[in-house]
């Protein structure tokens, strides 16, 4: 039995490069130049470690909800108000890149803080 060894999460959207420098800015990504209308573009993790993302340009525009998302990790081993702190910072810098602010889960117990978010297109992440 063969092992994965990669994984390439792609996308699907209207606008590919516009996309792609949102998520490179969001994780550090480098991504290559292209002209903004290309109907594809791509980012990947310059340490190689991170899957690569790929964005492809569709017609149709989305209409629900994700069924798969990314969690950003910007909270990992933070709790109560410093857990808070460090995904409303993070939260105000995606902000700034176009993404649009979500529901704010509050620890429960069971699950600690996370913010719910969306990129340019809509498409939902999570800050935790």
């Amino acid at each position: 039995m063969s092992s994965v060894r990669q994984v390439q999460v792609t996308f699907d959207c209207a606008e590919p490069v516009r996309v792609a420098r949102f998520w490179s800015e969001v994780l550090g990504y480098e991504m290559p130049e292209l002209p903004a209308d290309s109907p594809w573009a791509a980012c990947a993790d310059p340490a190689k470690v991170g899957p690569r993302l790929y964005f492809q340009r569709v017609p149709e525009g989305k209409v629900v909800k994700n069924r798969v998302h990314l969690d950003v990790r910007v909270g990992t081993g933070l709790v109560g108000e410093e857990r808070l702190a460090a995904l409303e910072a993070e939260c105000t810098r995606l902000e700034a890149l176009g993404a649009t602010r979500g529901k704010l889960w509050l620890a429960d117990g069971e699950n600690e803080s996370c913010q719910l978010m969306q990129d340019v297109e809509g498409n939902e992440f999570c800050l935790d």
